[in-house]
């Protein structure tokens, strides 16, 4: 009996070493040879070099001149410690009240806007962190930004189109906008 523990001991541990030290310590050491960007949470550095955020991980933006996200239920908003969607089923009381909060504040935000809200700008992501919106959305908030960064409508438009990713591979996900990239964009031309 000793002999069978001794040997299931030191096959635990060998496995224990090589999936839980071994394998992550090379994956990681790799990435960051051939991918160091990515490894390294594909950080977006601003013009003076200060790291103003992550492509991978959506923030909030308030202000009239700047593009806004989707809503958020990750812990207090884009906390990405807490990262979840809101769990809300579409038949639930909150998500209607959520919902409909949304869409008042965005009519409000947006009075110069015609047309239906697109959906993303009123449900939150799975993960809540969502860093993209869709084309639609950006198009839908243009006039407001254009309007508090007094900009012309045509340019704001043309950076909206110059900033959106299509489908990768050319048939997986929607195309969509990253609103912080995006975003920067704009604090780069208004300079």
């Amino acid at each position: 009996m000793w002999k069978t523990l001794d040997v299931a001991l030191r096959l635990t541990v060998a496995t224990l070493l090589l999936t839980g030290l071994a394998y992550p310590l090379t994956v990681t050491g790799l990435a960051h040879v051939v991918f160091p960007r990515r490894a390294n949470g594909s950080l977006v550095v601003s013009a003076d070099g200060r790291v103003v955020g992550s492509e991978l991980i959506g923030q909030s933006f308030r202000g009239a001149a700047y593009f806004h996200p989707r809503p958020s239920a990750a812990g207090s908003g884009y906390d990405a410690a807490n990262s979840s969607g809101s769990n809300f089923g579409p038949t639930a009381a909150k998500l209607k009240e959520r919902v409909v909060s949304e869409l008042a504040r965005l009519r409000e935000e947006n009075p110069d806007t015609s047309g239906p809200v697109p959906a993303d700008l009123v449900t939150a992501s799975a993960s809540g962190l969502d860093p993209d919106i869709s084309p639609e959305s950006a198009r839908w908030q243009a006039a407001r930004v254009a309007r508090a960064r007094n900009a012309d409508l045509i340019r704001v438009l043309a950076l909206i189109d110059a900033h959106t990713e299509g489908r990768q591979f050319g048939l997986l996900g929607e195309p969509r906008v990253n609103v912080l990239l995006l975003n920067l964009a704009l604090d780069r031309g208004s300079k």
